[in-house]
């Protein structure tokens, strides 16, 4: 039986290339995002690699609009395998500006859409009896920051505390819950055709990284994968930092 994966903010950046990479291994693939242009031209790059392949625009932090999202998932792909919530947003303000609206939005896309999405797939999961791998999108910014990251710091940092409590609350159900936090991604090459970017990393960019290179959208899609496989069977509760060991390197600056 083909599995399913369903991933938000599937459309563009990250989130496409894990549905590609997805597609490459059998999966049947349901993307949601806000964008539909975008989604719907990843679903025909998935055309070549499965026939179960399916967009729904929506914004996840609407409770209505993600239910519906699951349940047309069931239906027309036959169920809920592997979830990765995906999609978020970043907004940048002076702490002692940003208002309770623009922090709260923050919260509401990143953090509360991750709820909301990870109980209406888990309830499928739970239906369907085959048990299920959640991947949430954390960040380094849970754990380091730069200013004025308020937002979007406190977004993930509660992401990476959702995941273990979740992955306590469904491992019954034979639900395993991850995170994953990536650092440096560069995600430009993987926009919308329109808005595609190709980009030549200067040295300094690349030094910065102890493996000598910025990161890649595939780098996080093969840790999914990974996460998602039977070979993590006996991992829940965790978090990965995929970030080429930039948050391990010691920094000083010299005079």
């Amino acid at each position: 039986m083909r599995k399913i994966a369903a991933i938000t903010g599937g459309g563009q950046g990250i989130g496409r290339a894990i549905a590609l990479s997805f597609a490459q291994e059998g999966y049947g693939i349901s993307i949601a995002d806000v964008d539909k242009d975008a989604g719907l031209e990843t679903v025909e790059l998935l055309r070549p690699y499965t026939d179960d392949a399916m967009f729904l625009k929506l914004d996840v932090s609407n409770e209505e609009e993600v239910r519906h999202w699951m349940e047309r998932t069931a239906t027309d792909l036959g169920g809920i395998d592997v979830l990765v919530n995906n999609a978020g947003i970043f907004h940048v303000a002076d702490v002692l500006e940003l208002t309770a609206e623009q922090f709260q939005r923050v919260i509401s896309v990143n953090l509360s859409g991750a709820f909301l999405c990870s109980q209406a797939a888990a309830r499928v999961m739970k239906k369907n009896g085959r048990g299920g791998s959640i991947i949430n999108m954390a960040s380094t910014r849970a754990f380091m920051s730069e200013p004025n990251t308020e937002a979007y710091s406190a977004s993930k940092g509660g992401i990476a505390a959702l995941t273990h409590a979740m992955a306590v609350s469904l491992g019954s159900y034979g639900i395993r819950v991850n995170s994953i936090s990536p650092g440096w991604i560069e995600v430009r090459e993987w926009q919308l055709s329109s808005r595609k970017e190709f980009v030549v990393h200067s040295e300094t960019d690349r030094k910065q990284h102890p493996v000598g290179r910025v990161g890649k959208p595939e780098d996080i899609a093969a840790a999914c994968l990974y996460l998602s496989s039977e070979k993590a069977g006996f991992i829940t509760g965790q978090n990965l930092t995929i970030d080429g060991g930039m948050s391990v390197k010691m920094i000083y600056e010299e005079e």
